[in-house]
């Protein structure tokens, strides 16, 4: 096998975020071709400096499993990583929304019983969200060392998003709708704050899809 058809292999064979999976490509394509070169300086003809080098570097079912290892634990920490930075945004831009508007006081006295309950636990999920993500972002980066099963911790994160995104909506639904004579935010400052949150939401639901897909890749659970 020449190195062009090896490396067209390796690329179709590994599923993962693109930029990182395009690096890897480049990375083992310098490889084979330094080792290639090496070899036709020694009086190989080209082809045959080729096939040794991909000999050498070993069979693609041997060298994927490696390459999709790390592109799964780089999938994981992106989302780690968002989780860890958007989820305490939103939540406090949510909190000082609701303490700005209504400036009516008497709003929040005949809002219903559980409304509070139902506030911090929304709080205390989406922080909880967070916490996780931060943990499994050192999990992936620092703390891989001791991590032999990445492919758990980033299959773990892509679920949390998909288990978590629906709970903290229907959450914030009832708040809205349960707010005593409906929504009190003002509409600019809500129109912006539901934008940042759904762009949020949506790279979230994105960075969770790809991380279910990535671990169930059938390399990555070598």
């Amino acid at each position: 096998m020449r190195i062009d058809d090896y490396v067209a292999e390796l690329d179709r064979a590994l599923a993962g975020p693109q930029g990182a999976k395009r690096d890897l490509v480049v990375e083992a394509r310098d490889s084979l071709t330094d080792t290639a070169d090496a070899l036709e300086a020694e009086g190989l003809e080209r082809a045959e400096a080729e096939r040794v080098a991909v000999a050498e570097f070993g069979e693609v079912a041997e060298v994927a499993p490696g390459y999709q290892s790390e592109l799964t634990a780089v999938a994981g920490r992106r989302l780690g990583s968002l989780l860890f930075i958007s989820v305490p945004i939103t939540t406090l831009m949510w909190s000082m929304m609701w303490r700005v508007y209504p400036g009516d006081a008497d709003a929040w006295r005949h809002a219903p019983a559980w409304f509070p309950v139902v506030s911090r636990l929304l709080d205390i999920l989406q922080l909880c969200v967070g916490l996780y993500g931060g943990l499994a972002l050192f999990a992936l980066s620092r703390g891989a060392r001791w991590i032999h099963r990445p492919r758990l911790v980033t299959r773990s994160l892509g679920l949390l998003v998909w288990i978590m995104l629906p709970v903290t909506g229907a959450l914030s639904l009832a708040l809205t709708l349960g707010a005593t004579g409906g929504s009190h935010l003002d509409a600019l400052p809500s129109l912006l704050a539901n934008m940042v949150t759904s762009t949020f939401w949506g790279l979230q639901i994105y960075g969770a899809t790809r991380c279910l897909r990535v671990s169930r890749s059938r390399l990555a659970r070598r």
